[in-house]
């Protein structure tokens, strides 16, 4: 018997949260094999199989928290898989009967993984019950039994949400006997709890992700001196020389020329010359980074990330668009790894891809900076005493950490940033 075990993860991550069984008991899986998926606070982690076998316990249900280390599977060895996993009540059943007493152990294992409400009846009138590891757990902490529990499953099974409509249902049940049984007092009527308590809600569990994010959002704004500096940008220049640029740059480099790589350069020139935004507190010490790891805020299926495109002074405009392609494919197939996560010095985030106009970005804890850019929007700007025209304007932000970074810092290398953007050729010549 193999056991499946939490395997060790990253140096400052000890636990997850069972998001998925990739395989269910009584599945043969090949040595290396995804048997379960692990949701930790930075990234989700697929754990393989280190030997071939048939599934047959799973020892935590979707959504338990279990630790580095611990057993969360057994895995019967291949050698002792031959036999099928399934009871065999088809085949001749009037000669299997006499050996039902002395059931195989693999059977045996079976059915207390996936027990039934009643054993199967003559006329196969009554069906196995199967049920995930997930509802099981639910209806063991209610006091449910599963055999009351309805299913929309066409094939039977039930689920965790079946368990927690059957159980709203049978809390709604009580509430109103409840109310029934107490006698009328026009007196004093005590106040209702909650005046839209009869009102549809759904209630849906944060991910750990989720609950991370919350918790170091929360900690940035309660231990940071965070301010925000606002200033716009005329992208009438970078506009014009993606126009002239974009084909032969896809043609040489096949990826595309995007806002980014401007973006991205010019921080990292700004950086250089304002080095506090680039630093961190660390107890009575500023520890000031000689290098530049620039993260990029990207929207994942299960909330913000923000992967780090490494060495972003060393890289070509190529190479840093296809970084971040590359980075935005792996956070929206959850196939981010720790270290594309870890070590970032500066973050730049984009809410105009979303349409933002303006916003103030939380830091990224424990960097002291980071970059807004905004929708790119025509307006009526002044060129000189008597002209006016519509150019494609963006306002860009800088939130940064107080306690280290003066406002005239932070001010002068905004405006740093935007004086690289609106002559994008000088980001060529910046070292």
């Amino acid at each position: 018997m193999g056991e499946i075990k939490v395997p060790e993860l990253a140096e400052s991550i000890s636990e997850g949260t069972v998001a998925q069984w990739l395989k269910q008991v009584g599945d043969f899986v090949e040595k290396g094999d995804y048997i379960v998926e692990l949701e930790t606070d930075k990234v989700n982690v697929e754990i393989t199989a280190e030997d071939s076998g048939v599934l047959t316990e799973l020892l935590a249900g979707e959504g338990d928290t279990v630790q580095v280390g611990e057993t969360i599977a057994r895995l019967e060895a291949k050698e002792g898989a031959s036999a099928p996993a399934a009871p065999k009540a088809e085949e001749k059943p009037a000669e299997k009967a006499p050996k039902q007493e002395a059931a195989p152990a693999q059977q045996k294992t079976v059915e207390e993984v996936a027990p039934a409400a009643e054993a199967p009846q003559q006329g196969n009138q009554k069906q196995w019950l199967i049920a995930s590891p997930a509802a099981r757990k639910a209806a063991r902490e209610r006091g449910i039994k599963l055999d009351q529990v309805p299913t929309t499953d066409p094939l039977g099974r039930v689920r965790k949400h079946d368990i927690d409509s059957y159980a709203d249902q049978k809390s709604n049940e009580q509430k109103q006997q409840a109310q029934a049984s107490k006698p009328a007092n026009p007196v004093s009527p005590s106040p209702a709890v909650s005046e839209n308590s009869d009102k549809p809600v759904e209630r849906e569990r944060m991910s750990r992700r989720r609950q991370t994010i919350a918790k170091r959002l929360v900690e940035v704004q309660q231990t940071a001196a965070m301010l925000t500096t606002f200033n716009e940008v005329d992208m009438t220049a970078v506009m014009a020389l993606r126009k002239r640029r974009k084909d032969k740059f896809f043609e040489q480099h096949d990826v595309r020329l995007g806002f980014m790589s401007f973006f991205t350069k010019a921080v990292v020139a700004a950086l250089k010359k304002y080095p506090l935004l680039n630093a961190e507190i660390q107890g009575n010490e500023l520890l000031i980074k000689k290098f530049y790891d620039i993260g990029i805020a990207v929207s994942a299926p299960d909330g913000l990330v923000v992967p780090v495109v490494r060495d972003a002074d060393r890289k070509t405009f190529a190479g840093i668009e296809g970084s971040i392609v590359d980075l935005a494919k792996k956070a929206r197939d959850n196939k981010l790894a720790l270290k594309d996560l870890q070590g970032g010095t500066f973050t730049i985030t984009n809410g105009g891809v979303f349409g933002s106009l303006m916003s103030t970005p939380i830091l990224n804890g424990p960097q002291v900076g980071i970059l807004g850019m905004h929708k790119v929007q025509l307006r009526p700007v002044a060129i000189d005493e008597e002209r006016i025209e519509n150019r494609p304007m963006m306002y860009i932000a800088l939130s940064y950490d107080h306690r280290i970074v003066d406002g005239k810092e932070a001010v002068s290398f905004l405006a740093t940033v935007k004086e690289l953007l609106e002559d994008p050729e000088s980001l060529l010549l910046e070292g």
